[in-house]
């Protein structure tokens, strides 16, 4: 017996042996997994404006009343990011970045942006033109949410809708929380992707060495809505405009499942439609498009710290187009405007009011246009009329 038990003390003792070095390699993969799951998803808009032949106008981006909460910062310096004062080519509009891990973890985000500046952003941050800087925030999966809001009917709080942990920042004074790290600006520079109209066609170009792997022609005119897909791009190609008999929820649907095609989560893709459905619907004629990701990353170069296991980026490009039908109805309602009448003036500014402000670069070449003072002055009024809440006079 005493041999027997000798002879199972040393095949466990042996077995112990081999078996440890294992059981610690194990233990290793499966800490190591835990400590290196730190995912950050990203999701933003581009947008541009071009005239009907396809050239790039600057524009006002910064225009008109403000859509989102008063708890966010906002740049005391965006009128000094160029000669041109607020004018721009490229809006760059609501990037948020999710943070995902099983464990507190204290991170550090910052982004450039070389041919812009940034002019808002949320939670508090370091910023000069060009960059912003989160420096030490802290990701809390299963923390109490206590986000900040405000009365306003932003679509700033659709992007809260996701799983993604809890983001802290601040000191013992002030300590500030959200579901991501948001900021916005103004470009530029020419985006990857142009857009122009020829008779009932729309001539995208792809400009970069990268494929575009989706472009949607989209367009809304008198609450009529029509669009047509067109696959992977690279070249050019011609885009026949739609016929506007289409409802939109069908493409709200595909929207998501390109979104996720590309790397977003289910809920990300879901809150980056909900956030833009008004205005990606809006009146006008444009077309989305997926940036290659060396785009993005060249017009925003990020640096996480620590480097998150998992970084994707989905940006949206948006080409408005204005149509002749557009530019048409723009200066009928500016010439409108000139009139004596309250009526008139309202009814005017109803008009222009639906092009929201992709109007702004119509009403500047009408009042350049314009031959006499009388018709100067009353553009520079609907301009200003325009940048007041819907309602206001």
């Amino acid at each position: 017996m005493f041999k027997r038990i000798t002879l199972r003390f040393a095949i466990a003792v042996l077995l112990a042996i081999l078996l440890t070095p294992m059981a610690l390699k194990l233990e290793a993969q499966d800490q190591s997994r835990r400590q290196d799951r730190f995912v950050a998803h990203e999701w933003g808009t581009f947008t541009s404006v071009s005239t009907a032949d396809g050239k790039a106008q600057l524009w006002n981006p910064l225009g008109g009343p403000s859509e989102l909460p008063s708890f966010v910062y906002r740049s005391s310096k965006a009128s000094q990011c160029s000669k041109l004062g607020t004018l721009a080519l490229v809006r760059m509009e609501t990037p948020v970045i999710y943070f995902y891990s099983d464990r507190d973890v204290r991170a550090s985000v910052k982004v450039d942006f070389p041919k812009g500046c940034i002019t808002e952003w949320y939670p508090l941050a370091r910023t000069e033109r060009q960059t912003i800087d989160w420096n030490g925030f802290v990701a809390q999966p299963g923390v109490k949410e206590k986000f900040p809001v405000d009365q306003s009917r932003s679509h700033y709080y659709p992007a809260r809708e996701t799983d993604a942990a809890p983001l802290s920042i601040g000191d013992e004074q002030k300590v500030e929380q959200e579901r991501f790290l948001f900021y916005r600006g103004i470009g530029f520079f020419d985006l990857p992707l142009s857009a122009r109209l020829k008779d009932d066609q729309v001539i995208v170009r792809s400009a970069g060495p990268d494929e575009v792997s989706q472009v949607i022609l989209f367009e809304n005119r008198g609450g009529r809505s029509g669009w047509r897909i067109h696959g992977p791009l690279k070249g050019e190609a011609a885009i026949t405009r739609p016929a506007l008999d289409q409802p939109v929820e069908p493409l709200l649907r595909e929207f998501e499942k390109t979104l996720v095609g590309q790397g977003l989560y289910e809920k990300e893709a879901a809150a980056m439609v909900k956030t833009w459905r008004d205005s990606w619907f809006e009146e006008g004629l444009r077309v989305f498009y997926i940036l290659p990701r060396r785009a993005t990353d060249a017009i925003l170069p990020i640096t996480i710290n620590p480097q998150p296991s998992e970084l994707t980026r989905v940006f949206v490009g948006r080409a408005e187009i204005i149509t002749p039908e557009m530019e048409g109805e723009i200066r009928a309602a500016a010439q409108l405007f000139g009139g004596n009448s309250p009526e008139a003036r309202a009814a005017a500014i109803n008009s222009v009011r639906r092009y929201g402000r992709f109007a702004d670069p119509v009403l500047r070449e009408a009042r350049n246009s314009a031959t006499d003072q009388a018709s100067r002055v009353a553009i520079d009024e609907l301009m200003a009329a325009m940048a007041k809440p819907a309602g206001r006079r």
